[in-house]
Parts: C-alpha cells; structure tokens; sequence
C-alpha cells in the first residue's frame, strides 16, 4: 500500500549556509548594472526563519547607483523567498567600486 504526501507528514527541509549565499549570490549578479561582488561579498545574519543580508558589489559606470541597488534587493527577496521557506527582512546593498570599460 502506498503512503498519500500529505501536510502532516511532510517533514522539514535545511537549507546548508552555502546553498543561501549561491543563492544570493546568483541574485544579485544576475541584476543588470552589477559587475562583481567585492570584498566581504556577502555577510548573512540569520534569525530564525528571517534574514538579515549586506551584499557588496562593484557597478558598471553606466548605471544608476539607486536604481541598481533597489533592482538588486528586489531580485534577492524574489529569490530567497522563493528557493527557499526562509524571509528577507533587511537587504543592505554597499556599492563599494565602479568599473569603467576600457577602450580600444
């Protein structure tokens, strides 16, 4: 006989720190505007279910710093929260550089 999935038995699923950072990670360089992520890359401070998150990144000259900053921290809420059962309370983004392209 087989066992029907059901809410009450379904269990909990971990999520590893690094599967939440890959994940952050892929967010924000996934964000047009952004170039790298720089230094520290990324702190995460976890509450529970909730979390806390400072990126830092470099970004193209071309680009609105604001603009940019709030396209980054959308993506990573849209992306924790749906990968994952956990919530993004604050998203910090720190532009620490702008990278210039080179010309020929």
């Amino acid at each position: 006989m087989h066992t029907k999935y059901t809410a009450e038995n379904s269990g909990n699923v971990n999520y590893g720190a690094k599967v939440v950072e890959s994940i952050i990670s892929l967010a924000t360089l996934e964000v047009s505007g952004v170039e790298s992520l720089q230094g520290k890359k990324i702190v995460i401070d976890k509450n529970g279910d909730i979390y806390n998150i400072d990126v830092f990144i470099n970004v193209m000259s071309d680009v609105t710093c604001a603009d940019v900053a709030f396209r980054v921290q959308e993506n990573i809420k849209r992306a924790l929260e749906s990968m994952t059962s956990y919530r993004a309370n604050h998203i910090n983004v720190n532009i620490l550089g702008v990278c210039f392209e080179e010309k020929n």
